[in-house]
C-alpha cells in the first residue's frame, strides 16, 4: 500500500477517504529491482510513474568515461517525476541502491485521478515544487557549501524526508548510502567524504553504526550546516483544502 506516499501528501492536505483509495488503487502493479541494478536508464522510453514503496533509489548522470554523478535520493513515498511519461526518453537514469520495491503507475491512472481529484492534484503540485526545491538546495551545496555543510545539510534533510512519512525512531533513521554514493552526490572524493564523516562523529553531531544515522542534537547539527527547512514546506500550507472528513488515525 503507497501509505508513505499519503502520509507525504498529507504533510500539505488531509485527503479523504476516497482520495486515498484512489492513490492506493493506483499503486496496484508492483516491481521489484536488486541492489545497484537499473530501474530505467537513460534513452529508455519511460512509460510509467514510478512510486518508491519500498527501499532507496537515485537519479543520475553518467559520463562517457564512466564518472557518475547522483542527481538526488528516493526515499519510500517518493514519486520519481510525477509528469516524466510526457518525456520521448529519458534524460537521465535511475537505480536501486538497496532491493527496491516500486509501483509502477500508468498514465491514464494518474491523468484520471488529478482530473477527478482536486485536493490530490494540488498535493501532487507541491510534491513537484518541494522537488524542485530540494534540487535548487543540492546545487547551492555544490557551488558554495563546504564539505561538511554539504554533507550535514544532507544528513538534515534526508532525516526530515524519512520523518514525514514515519520512517524515523526518535533521533534515528536508516542510511544505507555508502561513502561512494555519498560523494557523487555531494561532488567530493571518497577520501574527502571519509575524511568529513569523521569530523561529524568527532564533533558529537552524527553517529552512524551500521546503517542507521543518529544525530543527537538536530538543531545543532542544522545550525552549523547553515540548514533552513523552510524549501521542504512542511507546515501543512493546503490546510484550507483538507477534506471534511476526519483522516484514519
Amino acid at each position: 500500500m503507497p501509505h508513505h506516499l499519503i502520509r507525504k501528501l498529507e504533510q500539505f492536505t488531509k485527503l479523504s477517504r476516497d482520495d486515498r483509495q484512489a492513490l492506493e488503487a493506483a499503486a496496484a502493479k508492483r516491481r521489484s529491482f536488486a541492489e545497484h541494478s537499473d530501474i530505467i536508464r537513460e534513452g529508455d522510453d519511460p512509460a510509467y510513474v514510478n512510486l518508491i514503496l519500498e527501499g532507496w533509489a537515485c537519479r543520475y548522470k553518467q559520463l562517457d568515461d564512466g564518472r557518475r554523478q547522483i542527481l538526488s535520493f528516493f526515499v519510500p513515498g517518493d514519486l520519481c517525476d510525477t509528469h516524466i511519461y510526457i518525456l520521448r526518453e529519458m534524460d537521465h537514469s535511475i537505480a536501486a541502491l538497496t532491493p527496491v520495491t516500486l509501483a509502477e503507475i500508468p498514465r491514464s491512472i494518474l491523468e484520471r485521478i488529478t482530473n477527478e481529484r482536486t485536493r490530490v492534484t494540488k498535493a501532487l503540485w507541491w510534491d513537484t515544487l518541494v522537488s524542485v526545491a530540494i534540487q535548487r538546495e543540492w546545487t547551492v551545496n555544490l557551488g558554495q557549501r563546504t564539505a561538511i555543510e554539504r554533507l550535514g545539510h544532507l544528513f538534515c534533510e534526508l532525516f526530515l524526508r524519512l520523518r514525514g512519512v514515519g520512517l524515523t525512531e526518535g533521533n534515528s533513521c536508516m542510511l544505507p548510502l555508502t561513502q561512494v554514493e555519498l560523494a557523487d552526490a555531494m561532488g567530493l572524493s571518497n577520501v574527502h567524504i571519509n575524511r568529513t564523516l569523521q569530523e561529524l562523529r568527532r564533533s558529537g553531531l552524527v553517529a552512524l553504526k551500521g546503517k542507521r544515522l543518529t544525530i543527537p542534537d538536530l538543531d545543532a547539527l542544522q545550525k552549523i550546516s547553515l540548514f533552513n527547512p523552510n524549501y521542504l514546506h512542511l507546515e501543512h500550507d493546503g490546510r484550507h483544502l483538507d477534506a471534511d472528513e476526519p483522516t484514519s488515525p
